[in-house]
């Protein structure tokens, strides 16, 4: 079993920045794909970033890329996603994810989500 942890949600201004950071625990000796969805309310979870397991190729959904940046750091088992110039239709829960194909929504594992409210 896995489990993820997602911090750094919260109220920033439009224009603001967020880090986002997903902390796993349990069979890190596993590895796994690692990616970011959100959820906004209404709506469906959508695809927001994901980065192989050895960090050096990383997949954005197109409307996001230049905005925000997704790593991971394997010795501290944590996946990140910087979150630059943001609006407020990001505004959504996030939701960390792990598992062979996380864009196509393979996903083995899910967090709990970290809140993040973009005011205008």
């Amino acid at each position: 079993q896995v489990q993820l942890v997602e911090s750094g949600g919260g109220l920033v201004q439009a224009g603001g920045s967020l880090r986002l950071s997903c902390a796993v625990s349990g069979r890190t000796d596993s590895r796994y794909a690692m990616g970011w969805f959100r959820q906004a309310p209404g709506k469906e979870r959508e695809f927001v970033a994901a980065i192989n397991i050895d960090g050096n190729i990383m997949d954005y959904a197109g409307s996001l890329k230049g905005r925000f940046t997704i790593s991971r750091d394997n010795a501290k088992n944590t996946v990140y996603l910087q979150m630059n110039s943001l609006n407020p239709e990001d505004t959504a829960v996030y939701y960390c994810a792990a598992g062979p194909r996380v864009r196509q929504k393979l996903v083995d594992y899910w967090g709990k989500g970290t809140l993040v409210t973009v005011s205008s």
